[in-house]
């Protein structure tokens, strides 16, 4: 009786089993009987197994029995473009439009195929075309933007992104094509600026420093010289810097620089540094990297890292500098958050910044890091605007509460302004 109970246990279970097993694959099955199921099977095809050849068979499938279904043929012009079949695609967004001219999609889905095979005045047009019926196409506006820079018309999509980014400064897509438009073209530009440093306690004196820099745009990105004079404790040193930004794809570029200088007293001897940056999805950029500072004794290594985040008009970021030391045998972190504000494009707009401890970027500061200091609050402001496409200014403030001995604090100012010139 046991065996029989225990035999019919395990025949109840297995036929669960099958028909469980049967109803999840009935359910993986795509829906083939109607239009709108075609068209969720063809992108299921295209985009979770990359067959296009299925996506395409169910897309036409799709228009046999909807022949009218718009989204479908675009994506099955879509398709075409991506198997490089020109005309194909070209057929396809034609015949949308010429039912409905005012349709988004089909002016974005030709745009694209105009734009990857080089045709850039006829993306224009359809860009035009698509905007007359919707004039606030974001979309539209960008592939309208990339199609002028690719015709060396810098200014007009200069505009278009100086627009699309008044809207709606986290779009990555916008900012990335401006900074690429200035890198093209404004191959030169000269900047000077002045910080002016003063302390209520700590130094008698104030500090003095001034820059001066050249950059140059190359086909793999910016490369800046740059010349730092200084007066602080009374003495003056010069350093002599490189910077670079080299890119590496439309998502990674890079930061490299070395320096060198007369005096380690007011400069490190030798500095460099090096920074990975990436543009990441949902409008977030990142950065790691290190900073190498050579003073008169053992070399300060820096480690840093950073997360932003591109809210509207706003871009929130935090950094972290961790210095570890074997004077102290122990690790030195600072942080600082920061908070700007775009009222135009990537040279417009009003910054503050929160933060402990010294910044080894902070070329007015660095020099401290080498000394001991216990506790260092800052909080700055910084103010950067385009005058016109040739000239751009900022200014900065700063107060910093720096404790130099135990007990002890004193405050700092900084005063730094600075200008550009472009041609």
């Amino acid at each position: 009786m046991f065996q029989l109970r225990k035999f019919l246990l395990l025949l109840v279970i297995f036929t669960l089993s099958y028909f469980v097993g049967s109803t999840q694959e009935t359910k993986a099955l795509p829906d083939t009987t109607t239009s709108d199921g075609l068209f969720q099977a063809a992108r299921t095809a295209a985009f979770d197994h990359k067959d296009y050849p299925l996506a395409k068979n169910y897309c036409k499938k799709g228009l046999e029995k909807s022949p009218d279904y718009a989204d479908i043929r675009i994506f099955l012009g879509r398709l075409y473009t991506w198997t490089d079949e020109y005309d194909s695609a070209k057929a396809c967004f034609e015949l949308v439009l010429a039912k409905n001219p005012t349709y988004e999609d089909a002016s974005i889905a030709y745009a694209d195929l105009l734009y990857w095979n080089k045709h850039y005045k006829e993306a224009i047009t359809i860009c035009d075309g698509g905007l007359k019926a919707n004039p606030a196409s974001q979309e539209l506006l960008i592939r309208k933007a990339k199609s002028l820079a690719s015709l060396k018309e810098f200014v007009a999509a200069t505009e278009i992104t100086n627009t699309i980014l008044k809207q709606d400064n986290s779009n990555a897509e916008a900012r990335s094509l401006e900074n690429r438009i200035k890198d093209e073209s404004i191959k030169n530009r000269i900047g000077i600026s002045y910080d002016y440093n003063t302390f209520d306690k700590q130094f008698a004196d104030p500090w003095h420093l001034l820059a001066i820099d050249y950059t140059r745009a190359t086909p793999i990105g910016s490369v800046t010289a740059r010349v730092n004079y200084a007066n602080r404790f009374t003495k003056s040193a010069t350093q002599f810097e490189i910077e670079a930004y080299p890119h590496f794809s439309k998502t990674f570029y890079s930061y490299v620089s070395v320096g060198f200088s007369d005096t380690t007293s007011i400069f490190p001897k030798f500095r460099a540094g090096f920074s990975l940056y990436a543009n990441l999805p949902k409008s977030f950029e990142a950065e790691l990297g290190f900073r190498y500072l050579k003073f008169g004794g053992t070399p300060t290594w820096i480690y840093t890292a950073y997360v932003g985040k591109y809210l509207g008009s706003w871009l929130l970021g935090a950094r972290t500098y961790i210095t570890p030391s074997d004077f102290v045998k122990a690790v030195s972190v600072s942080y600082n958050v920061t908070a700007r504000y775009y009222f135009g494009g990537t040279d417009d707009y009003l910054g503050t910044v929160m933060g402990y401890g010294i910044s080894p970027d902070d070329k007015y500061n660095s020099i401290q890091i080498n000394t001991t200091l216990y506790n260092s609050y800052k909080l700055g402001l910084d103010f950067k605007k385009k005058i016109n496409p040739h000239n751009v200014m900022n200014i900065s403030l700063a107060w910093f509460n720096q404790e130099y001995l135990p007990g002890v604090k004193g405050n700092q100012y900084l005063i730094s302004a600075g200008w550009q010139f472009r041609f």
